[in-house]
C-alpha cells in the first residue's frame, strides 16, 4: 500500500528466477506517442517480458492493470511522450511511467457514479507501495514477488538504488 512518508522509491537489482543463458538484471524500457491504442500494447508488451522472466500469473495479472492504469494516466493528464519501465529483481518489480508534465500523479476523490477517477486507487490497493519522483515527471508502482517465485539466493545481489522519489499523499 502507499507509504505516504515514504522519501524513496524501492530498490531494484538482479534478476527474477536466474538462469545463466540470461542477463542478471532484467528490464525493458519502451517510449511511445501518447495515443489511447497505446494502452493495450504496453498491457501486451509487459504480459510478454513478464512471462519470460518466469513471473506468476497472478502477479503478472496485478503488473499489467497497474501498468494500464499509469500508463492512461500518463496519456489522459501528462504531455509528450510516454515512457515505460520495467525492472525485476529477486523479490521485486518496479514499474515507472514518465511524461513530460510535472504535476504529480495524486488519487481524488471518487463518488459510486463516476465512472473515471479508480486507477490510483487501483495502484495503491495492488502495489506495496506507490509514488512519484523526477519532480513529479514519473509515477512508479513496487510489487512483492512471493517466495515461491522468488530467485534464489545470490550472495553477490547488489542492489541498484532507484532515484529519489516523492510520495504524493492521497487526497480524499
Amino acid at each position: 500500500m502507499n507509504s505516504t512518508t515514504s522519501a524513496t522509491a524501492p530498490l531494484v537489482g538482479q534478476g527474477c528466477k536466474r538462469r545463466s543463458s540470461r542477463p542478471s538484471k532484467l528490464g525493458f524500457d519502451a517510449a511511445f506517442t501518447p495515443e489511447r491504442c497505446r494502452v493495450a500494447g504496453a498491457r501486451r508488451m509487459t504480459a510478454s517480458q513478464l512471462h519470460l522472466w518466469h513471473v506468476s500469473k497472478s502477479l503478472t495479472a496485478d503488473v499489467v492493470v497497474i501498468v494500464s492504469e499509469l500508463v492512461t494516466n500518463a496519456i489522459q493528464h501528462g504531455s509528450g511522450d510516454v515512457k515505460l519501465r520495467v525492472q525485476c529483481s529477486a523479490d521485486r518489480l518496479l514499474v515507472e511511467v514518465s511524461d513530460h508534465n510535472p504535476a504529480p500523479a495524486r488519487m481524488r476523490p471518487v463518488h459510486d457514479e463516476d465512472t473515471r477517477g479508480r486507477g490510483l486507487r487501483m495502484v495503491d490497493q495492488l502495489a506495496m507501495d506507490w509514488g512519484v519522483s523526477d519532480g513529479g515527471l514519473t509515477t512508479w508502482a513496487a510489487l512483492e514477488i512471493p517466495l515461491k517465485t522468488q530467485a534464489p539466493s545470490a550472495t553477490a545481489r547488489s542492489r541498484l538504488q532507484h532515484p529519489t522519489a516523492r510520495v504524493s499523499p492521497p487526497r480524499i
